[in-house]
């Protein structure tokens, strides 16, 4: 039976380097256009009540739902998906950029 490195090999693809840890935070996210994401995260207040809004997407539907829903089960909180950004209820600014930040996007502080 062939191991795994042979089937890379034959394959035509590279070893993977054991210095280098392939992390996710290695990779930037980047939009449509090829360039890297570069987010905001700010609170407005609506009807007395504040929301958290992430905005500067420029991604596909479904990772926009992936991510959605990634803030809804940590977060514990409702949100919804508007044009291209996200708006979860409640002040969770920097949870939601630690959380962006871990997925491999760029924010901005």
């Amino acid at each position: 039976m062939a191991d795994l490195k042979d089937l890379a090999s034959l394959l035509g693809m590279p070893e993977p380097d054991a210095k280098t840890p392939a992390t996710k935070t290695d990779e930037k996210r980047r939009g449509h256009d090829g360039q890297v994401l570069q987010l905001r995260v700010r609170v407005e207040k609506r009807r007395g009540k504040p929301i958290s809004i992430a905005q500067g997407f420029f991604s596909h539907p479904m990772e926009l739902n992936r991510l959605l829903t990634l803030f809804k089960k940590t977060l514990g909180a409702g949100g919804q998906l508007v044009d291209q950004t996200i708006e979860m209820q409640g002040d969770h600014v920097e949870r939601m950029k630690k959380l962006l930040e871990a997925e491999g996007y760029r924010v901005k502080k």
